[in-house]
């Protein structure tokens, strides 16, 4: 029998996994991009640099839509989830979500330091920014991964 208060939950957390890399990086991306800003009235030449330092919180909306996709799969595949099974899927969404848009955030600030660092090292710190940021999308890639072992757990 199909529960559609149980199904919208499974749907509702794919789009909390979503809406978490979104927020995260809005967050990221202004983060970065004011160093940016800042970074460009000293040198302009950097643009190029600061365009892509800047973009790499936008990863965590690739993730959380990943995630999200899973989770439409899984609720198409079952429809004969109940409420249980549905708070499962919000627990697991939510829980993707926070780990999405702290990751995010936490991308852009390691991005704005580099950025911020961009004119006095004439550039030559923009590949150590980008090795250093892998360890904040950890948090990321971590959650897409736990959340597809947890759903699939669920049954």
């Amino acid at each position: 029998m199909t529960d559609p208060i149980a199904q919208g939950l499974g749907y509702a957390g794919g789009v909390m996994a979503l809406i978490g890399g979104l927020y995260g990086a809005s967050i990221g991306i202004g983060l970065a991009g004011s160093a940016g800003t800042a970074a460009m009235t000293e040198d302009p030449q950097q643009f190029k640099k600061i365009l892509l330092l800047a973009a790499l919180p936008m990863a965590q909306i690739f993730f959380g839509l990943v995630i999200m996709l899973n989770f439409i799969i899984y609720v198409n595949n079952h429809p004969d989830i109940d409420i249980m099974r549905g708070l499962a899927l919000l627990s697991i969404g939510f829980m993707a979500g926070v780990a999405q848009a702290y990751s995010a955030k936490k991308l852009g600030d390691v991005c704005a330091a580099g950025i911020a660092e961009l004119p006095r090292t004439k550039g030559k710190i923009t590949l150590n920014t980008m090795i250093l940021t892998v360890y904040a999308g950890l948090i990321g890639i971590l959650a897409l991964a736990l959340s597809f072992m947890a759903i699939s757990l669920i049954g």
